[in-house]
């Protein structure tokens, strides 16, 4: 009996999450070994990384790779998200990099650019800009360094990624994602006054049946994945409303589904209907100013603010946050004074 829980393009949290029930008949075999034999495409070197990092558990305790199987035995792995097939080639791109030591970075992404190559975005990526970054940096090339994702987040969302530089260091870190130790919080611009002060949402997402490329809340429990954000106002502005939100969970766009699913779409998200004019007048005139908006935030208004999690060698929390960029902080003032104009 086995169930395989999770499926890594289905998230922004970048882990694979398997159990199995071993078999009554079940012959004394290394765990290793039988999980190399039960799911598909991972080597044994990932296998063992995992049994490293704490993450394969046999009846809920942590085992080494070498435990032997029993029969009945139950089996939980979270696997970190394998490498890529494909090549990365490297390209000389900027990156702003918060903090870096020999097993991580803390990447500040601009808006624009795409975390791994894929569906059509094969160049310019984050993966691109950083096998480049550690080929040129003797201090990565003495470790044999190599960019680990951890987590994602959108093309055109600014704000904090998490990278390892080693295979073991993405297991530790693929643990604490699935045990929800992670913490992350998310500046958001939203139409419409929100009436409570905070809030919290929750339904299950899946990807659209009319649209692939943008998800849906499901109707019912059984369907999708679970899904949690909570969320606080920080200032309104009568037409929209700066809120905080912080991640309970890692969906695919998650913040965006759910906002547009309680009818407050992301300001200028145009894939979740937040691209054109919710709330306000019929005026030219604030038609004009809201569509300068648009022009000088072309993107969703979405800013990955702060993330928080444990050193995976040291044992150490660590926080970083990231303030606003430019365009973001522009539109949120221009709305300010819009709608608070200072009095003489």
């Amino acid at each position: 009996m086995e169930e395989h829980l999770a499926y890594p393009d289905e998230s922004g949290e970048l882990y694979e999450h398997f159990r199995f029930v071993v078999d009554k008949g079940q012959s004394p075999l290394r765990i290793d070994k039988y999980l190399f034999a039960k799911i598909a495409n991972a080597s044994r070197n990932r296998i063992q990384n995992a049994a490293r990092a704490g993450s394969i558990l046999v009846n809920d305790r942590p085992v080494k790779p070498n435990y032997t199987v029993r029969p009945v035995d139950v089996i939980s792995v979270v696997l970190a998200y394998p490498p890529r097939d494909t090549e990365i080639h490297p390209e000389n791109i900027p990156v702003d990099i918060l903090f870096e030591d020999r097993d991580i970075l803390v990447i500040n992404k601009p808006a624009g650019m795409v975390v791994h190559p894929g569906h059509g975005n094969f160049s310019g990526t984050l993966l691109n800009a950083l096998v480049y970054y550690f080929l040129h940096t003797p201090e990565n090339l003495g470790i044999e360094a190599k960019p680990y994702l951890a987590h994602r987040i959108d093309k055109d969302t600014t704000g904090l990624l998490l990278v390892a530089k080693n295979e073991l260091v993405q297991s530790k870190l693929a643990r604490q994602f699935f045990d929800h130790t992670i913490d992350r919080t998310y500046t958001a611009l939203v139409w419409g006054d929100l009436k409570d002060p905070e809030g919290t949402i929750s339904g299950n997402i899946l990807r659209s049946t009319r649209d692939r490329t943008v998800m849906a809340i499901a109707d019912d429990e059984e369907t999708g994945r679970h899904a949690v954000t909570h969320w606080h106002a920080l200032e309104r502005f009568t037409y929209v409303t700066l809120v905080e939100c912080i991640l309970e969970t890692g969906r695919t766009h998650q913040i965006r589904a759910h906002f547009k699913h309680i009818g407050h779409p992301l300001f200028n998200d145009e894939k979740y209907g937040g691209s054109r004019i919710l709330k306000g007048t019929t005026f030219s005139r604030y038609k004009q100013f809201v569509e300068n908006f648009f022009a000088l935030m072309p993107r969703q208004a979405l800013h990955a603010r702060s993330l928080g999690f444990t050193h995976p060698a040291s044992g150490k929390r660590m926080h970083f946050s990231s303030e606003l960029p430019d365009d973001f902080r522009a539109v949120v003032e221009k709305w300010r004074k819009y709608t608070h104009p200072q009095t003489p």
